[in-house]
């Protein structure tokens, strides 16, 4: 059966390359029928928390991204935390010794600190030369003596080639000479990443690693450690790195790169999951918009480039209108809700039946303008009282044409005979408003929407007046009137 992993360090929130690992894994699971665990690589101290590695699930829950077996759902394969798993790790440390595949080294650093600076000023690789290969009985005795804590490193093996044939980057070849014998064990007793990945992968019958490309110089180590123990060793497939757009390595500096930022902000998470997905992978078709079970579907290691993946944020934004655009309008409504209730546009608590439908009205009023739900505070000033921002340029050029005052008067005459200001009351009196004036519509639409707002352009006229509501336009269209008299 195929079983693949997500294992991510538990130091900081899960990034989008994280949560594109994690995805892939995901999908190759749900295709091929296999299990998906989720584990913790916790060995760095100072840095894993529990809180950590907590966000990273809910991160992964948010995204719908369910794994079968692991942290925080159990397991036959378990426990799933790294420190929870020493001495797992020590029994196959002890093999290894006792193989001679591995041996205590008492190097302090400032001998290997030196070794290094020695091997760069040759124009050589660093790497450690084996000075503790050999070490007597006696000299480790003499060393433990002086109060040295020994690591344990693994015995590369001289002069020979490591194939990895890899599901995406085609075969691959490494030269064991240029590795180096390599820290499994610290110090203190916990193991490395390239050892422990290795016991956890074969305890837990990992079949197929997918991973980013960063890992790729990692996995001769880890092979040889598979070859040592004689335990048959997975598929690999190492994906892409994330560029930006400049064709560097994302980082903080290009924006938000926690799927954290991306859930703060308002993106739905389906669209958020489909743009990871065609960041390295290729679907069959034109088609750009998959739902989780069509990626699943559609997925297959083969459309895997292993070209680098751009990250594109216009073309987050436009995946993520598209989907706002496709919601189910209450869920809209409660999206909106916390970033409204932020700026003090709507009370706190729970909402009347009447302040829940002006928020939808008002969702639905501005959609084509969004592009992420944070941006429901970036209209309120549209809709809501007070007066409209000052218009300026062009816009205060069309509220002195000389036909404007009588435009906003008939339409405050209007507005005052109808029974209710509801959209479908408000949208038929411009054309009445232009059939009477005998004007273009513009001519009538552009001066009361900048006595309204300020702006030229923004939600539909027929929206906006409902959402202000009849005493706020008329307050609106009165500050609008006294400011053309006092230019005139």
């Amino acid at each position: 059966m195929l079983k693949v992993r997500f294992a991510p360090s538990p130091t900081g929130p899960l990034h989008i390359g994280g949560a594109r690992s994690a995805l892939f894994n995901y999908l190759l699971a749900r295709k091929e029928d296999g299990v998906f665990i989720v584990r913790s690589e916790d060995t760095d101290l100072e840095r894993s928390s529990r809180e950590s590695e907590h966000n990273i699930m809910e991160a992964l829950r948010w995204l719908n991204i369910q794994w079968d077996e692991g942290i925080e759902v159990g397991g036959d394969n378990g426990p799933y935390r790294q420190t929870e798993r020493l001495a797992l790790y020590q029994e196959y440390t002890d093999r290894l010794l006792a193989s001679g595949d591995a041996y205590y080294c008492y190097c302090s650093e400032e001998e290997l600190e030196q070794e290094r600076q020695d091997l760069m000023a040759k124009g050589e690789t660093p790497r450690y030369l084996g000075k503790c290969r050999h070490l007597s009985a006696a000299e480790r005795q003499t060393y433990e003596a002086a109060g040295r804590k020994p690591v344990v490193r693994f015995r590369v093996p001289e002069g020979r080639q490591i194939l990895i044939n890899d599901r995406v980057r085609g075969e691959v070849v490494f030269d064991s000479d240029g590795i180096g014998d390599y820290v499994i064990v610290k110090s203190d007793g916990i193991p490395t990443y390239n050892f422990a990945v290795v016991i956890d992968d074969t305890t837990m019958n990992i079949t197929h690693v997918i991973r980013g490309e960063e890992h790729l110089s990692n996995t001769p180590r880890q092979v040889l450690i598979y070859q040592a123990l004689g335990l048959p060793t997975p598929e690999f497939a190492h994906i892409s790195l994330i560029l930006n757009t400049e064709g560097k390595k994302m980082s903080k500096r290009d924006g938000d790169t926690a799927v954290i930022d991306y859930q703060a902000k308002g993106y739905l998470p389906e669209a958020v999951v489909n743009f990871i997905a065609l960041m390295g992978w290729s679907p069959p078709g034109e088609e750009e918009f998959f739902t989780l079970e069509e990626m699943t579907q559609a997925f297959s290691l083969e459309r895997v480039s292993k070209s680098p993946a751009v990250f594109d944020l216009n073309k987050l934004n436009y995946m993520n209108a598209h989907y706002i655009k496709q919601a189910d309008p209450e869920r809209l409504t409660d999206l909106a809700v916390p970033y409204l209730r932020e700026m003090g546009a709507i009370p706190q608590g729970t909402l009347s039946e009447e302040e829940r439908a002006w928020v939808t009205h008002y969702v639905q009023a501005i959609i084509n303008h969004l592009s992420y739900m944070a941006q429901v505070k970036d209209f309120v000033h549209y809709v809501q009282g007070g007066e409209a921002p000052t218009p300026e340029g062009e816009a205060l050029e069309i509220l002195q044409g000389e036909q404007v005052p009588a435009v906003l008067d008939l339409f405050v005459e209007k507005l005052k005979s109808l029974e209710a200001i509801r959209v479908d009351t408000v949208k038929p009196l411009f054309k009445q408003i232009t059939k009477e004036t005998k004007l273009g519509g513009k001519q009538v639409f552009m001066p009361i929407r900048i006595a309204l707002t300020g702006q030229m352009h923004g939600p539909e006229l027929y929206d906006i007046v409902p959402l202000l509501g009849l005493e706020n336009v008329l307050s609106r269209l009165a500050g609008t009137k006294a400011l053309l008299a006092g230019s005139r």
